[in-house]
């Protein structure tokens, strides 16, 4: 309610606006203290999570001793994959190496694989697929220790909510003792594990495949490839189907991009003179699909069906999703 200084004497009002000054005042200086002391940060950071149920001892362990780390602040402000061209991207991820590594993993663990595909409907190339374009089939799964980054990110103040977020999700796990602090470690963002899976995703898809109580998603396969099934199943998975392919446009064809996102089916789009790039049939005839062109409107373009929109959600970048389905098709079914 906005009071009618006309209606109040002028020493009353005066009084008024020196106690709503005074108000502003303290209010800003909170904020001021806020974004200025780390240590005032922490401290109130650590009396939320002591309330919320985390233990002491964890939040003792987790919390000493630390400082802001300036290179995540800088790798939050400058990401490079962010700027990389489809071709930039795909030429990263499909090199001819990768792809014989991949293809030895997936017989490696074909037993393995089998079990996660029958128990979660999910095809074993797709999960190694994943794998080899997250963190290079586990050999590049970030040296940044989780808990340092994550309060380093809320500190920063340009994403503070979401990383608060993510930072209580990460202390009630080492609550839950899946991982030590020492070997809690992921990427400059807290993606952990052979995955990257933020914190708020292993907590609701992360499962224990391998029985021993505890959810390891940064050395126990079965723990790996099955926290990557259920996330995708849970998505809305179809066992049924593949990703996608690559099409041909027609050149006289007129298909907005509002056009190409609209599901149709395979007979809709050859009506448009859409074809595959071999003369060959559609993969999925009968199912719905959209066209997504990376490269813009002149580039390459490629039909995708519902499994493509369930990878998109696991990283929300077109270059992903592609790369990971032709990764996918180039390792092949074992």
């Amino acid at each position: 309610m906005r009071l009618n200084f006309k209606l109040i004497s002028p020493l009353l009002a005066v009084v008024i606006m020196s106690l709503n000054l005074g108000l502003a005042i303290s209010s800003v200086s909170a904020a001021d203290v806020g974004q200025k002391s780390f240590g005032t940060r922490l401290s109130l950071l650590r009396q939320e999570a002591l309330g919320s149920g985390i233990q002491q001892k964890t939040l003792d362990s987790a919390l000493e001793d630390l400082e802001p780390v300036s290179g995540v602040i800088e790798l939050d402000g400058n990401q490079p994959e962010a700027k990389l061209t489809f071709d930039q991207y795909l030429g990263r991820i499909l090199s001819e190496d990768r792809i014989a590594r991949g293809r030895k993993r997936l017989t490696d663990s074909r037993r393995l694989l089998a079990k996660i595909a029958e128990a979660y409907g999910v095809q074993p190339r797709f999960l190694v697929a994943l794998w080899g374009v997250e963190t290079d089939f586990g050999r590049s799964t970030g040296a940044f220790p989780v808990i340092d980054s994550l309060v380093s990110l809320v500190y920063d103040g340009r994403r503070s909510s979401f990383f608060r977020k993510e930072l209580f999700h990460a202390l009630r796990i080492l609550d839950e003792g899946h991982i030590s602090l020492a070997r809690m470690k992921g990427s400059w963002a807290g993606a952990m594990g052979q995955l990257q899976f933020m914190p708020s995703t292993f907590r609701l898809f992360a499962v224990d495949f391998d029985g021993d109580g505890l959810i390891d998603i940064w050395e126990s396969k079965g723990d790996v490839f099955a926290s990557a099934a259920n996330y995708l199943s849970q998505s809305g998975w179809r066992r049924d189907q593949t990703w996608g392919q690559q099409v041909l446009l027609p050149e006289d064809a007129d298909l907005s991009p509002a056009k190409l996102k609209e599901a149709k089916r395979a007979s809709d789009w050859l009506a448009l003179g859409v074809s595959t790039i071999d003369g060959s049939d559609f993969l999925l005839p009968d199912s719905l699909s959209s066209i997504v062109q990376p490269e813009g409107l002149t580039g390459r373009a490629f039909l995708v069906y519902n499994n493509y929109h369930v990878i998109y959600k696991w990283n929300r970048s077109e270059n992903f999703a592609l790369s990971v389905g032709i990764l996918s098709d180039r390792i092949g079914d074992p």
